[in-house]
């Protein structure tokens, strides 16, 4: 596959926001640390390189740099701000420390409309600028393309290369016309054709599951969510009754999820899905336990203990599949190299040493909304593809405090009607995630003639991209209204309802 961009990342904090961008062109893409080595780059074959953001500077000594062997490829390069310095510095030009940083919205002006870079744009741009230094003098082999008030070298071009500089990003939402200049990089300039789609991921997906895995079975991990499901319709797809999925319910789980489960997959019945009701089991070792770290490290434990002894029953099974997604594997990996762990699935996090399996990841390739699209092409339902991130722990971390079956039990009916509710009223694919939390507070109601001291639940709604910050989100009062009087009058045990009007920063989408 040449159809491909290589990201080198130097450590800035929106080099997965480039890789969506050029996903989002249905243009397939990595991100690997700037320190990738000669052999490494000539062995991705890419067609055209972009160089990112860093929070350096490329005039401290130990500014990072790119293999050397990168401007000898004879491929479209797009440097983005400190990738602009260092395209810059590798053909003589001079970078210093900008009179007057530049942070923020900035006007871009665009001088030679005519170069296909901005192809399609206004003359005057609004573009974000986020850099403390700034190109002084200019390479003689580069024209300059645009300026800003404070920048007079925002986007710079090679005479006679396919060698792109810009100063500001184009790769977030502030710079409205960045999409545009990406695409014009990657279609006009290197060439590259829209190809990276569902439908081709699906079909190269299940070639190379069915090259490696051979005639040998796969046990899955299934927890319901959509990581999990996505990746056993892949597997099921490519290997069919050789992938042997395990459902876990650790007690913890949403109201009545496994008959959800079973019921979105009664129409395979060669898919033989173990079930396993181990809800006593973790719910015994969680007694009186409050530390949510702690909390969260014993469901760790015992859902391995749990899996690992159902999984033994399939001695013949010599794979273990992961929902692990391409953040996951991007967080495993820093910009300077590689760390010592990657980091595992929430769910099945220390499997593959435990059991001595093999790992098979359909789904690392993909970011959280390319899974979705995945899924519906797959035909999996609206209601599975679209369904709201769920915490691998489950609701011991939305209980605060101890855990124990009553707990569980009120907190599921809670759920559930908010849930259903965001359903009805047609609000559900409006917000990011949405659930309930129980607190550890009684307070004082009134039920009929009588006084009760029953518990409080806290109601959140978020709205996010990728979970890294999120804002609460405005549900109407009307809507409000009615969830909290469906809780108050069904849910016998809870006596008051409160909404969550928290953003992250400063607080986290969790409560625990």
């Amino acid at each position: 596959m040449h159809n491909k961009v290589l990201i080198l990342d130097f450590g800035s904090q929106y080099t997965q926001l480039i890789a969506r961008t050029i996903r989002s062109q249905n243009v397939y893409c990595e991100i690997h640390p700037y320190l990738m080595d000669a052999e490494s780059i000539n062995d991705f074959a890419a067609s055209a390189i972009i160089l990112s953001g860093s929070p350096f500077s490329i005039t401290n000594k130990n500014a990072p740099h790119p293999n050397q062997a990168i401007w000898n490829l004879g491929i479209p390069i797009l440097g983005i701000c400190y990738g602009m310095q260092l395209i810059s510095s590798n053909w003589g030009g001079e970078v210093h420390a900008a009179f007057k940083r530049e942070y923020g919205f900035a006007e871009l002006y665009v001088s030679d409309s005519k170069d296909v870079l901005f192809d399609g744009l206004k003359q005057t741009e609004q573009v974000w600028m986020s850099h403390g230094d700034a190109l002084s003098k200019l390479p003689e082999c580069f024209n300059v393309l645009a300026k800003t008030d404070n920048s007079p070298h925002a986007a710079i071009k090679h005479k006679t290369q396919p060698i792109y500089a810009l100063q500001f990003h184009p790769e977030v939402v502030h710079t409205p016309c960045g999409k545009k200049i990406i695409a014009n990089f990657l279609f006009r300039i290197a060439g590259l054709k829209a190809d990276w789609t569902p439908g081709s991921f699906i079909s190269e997906s299940i070639k190379l599951i069915r090259d490696k895995v051979g005639e040998k079975k796969v046990i899955l991990g299934l927890s319901g969510g959509v990581d999990s499901t996505v990746a056993a319709m892949l597997l099921y797809k490519a290997i069919g009754n050789q992938l042997i999925p395990i459902f876990v319910d650790t007690g913890l789980m949403r109201y009545n999820e496994a008959n959800r489960v079973k019921e979105l997959f009664a129409s395979y019945p060669d898919l033989n899905i173990r079930y396993v009701d181990a809800g006593t089991s973790f719910l015994n070792r969680l007694k009186s336990v409050s530390d949510p770290e702690q909390k969260r490290k014993i469901i760790g434990s015992e859902f391995i203990n749990v899996f690992d002894k159902v999984a033994k029953e399939y001695s013949d099974a010599e794979f273990l599949a992961q929902g692990t997604l391409y953040p996951d594997v991007i967080e495993s990996v820093s910009f300077a190299g590689p760390s010592a762990t990657i980091k595992s699935h929430h769910n099945v996090g220390g499997l593959p040493d435990k059991m001595k399996l093999k790992l098979v990841e359909p789904l690392r390739e993909l970011f959280k909304d390319e899974v979705r699209e995945v899924g519906a092409s797959l035909g999996l339902p609206d209601s599975l593809v679209q369904r709201h991130p769920f915490p691998g722990p489950g609701l011991a971390v939305r209980i605060i405090g101890a855990v124990d079956i009553h707990k569980v039990q009120l907190l599921q009916q809670v759920d559930d009607i908010f849930i259903s509710e965001l359903y009805s009223s047609d609000l559900y694919n409006k917000t990011w995630q949405a659930f309930a939390v129980l607190l550890p507070v009684h307070s004082v109601g009134v039920m009929g003639d009588e006084r009760t001291y029953d518990q409080v639940c806290a109601l959140r709604a978020v709205n996010s991209i990728d979970g890294m910050t999120a804002d609460w989100t405005e549900l109407p009062h009307s809507f409000l209204k009615r969830v909290s009087n469906r809780i108050s009058n069904e849910v016998k045990g809870i006596s008051r309802v409160v909404f969550d009007i928290s953003s992250k920063p400063p607080s986290t989408i969790e409560w625990e």
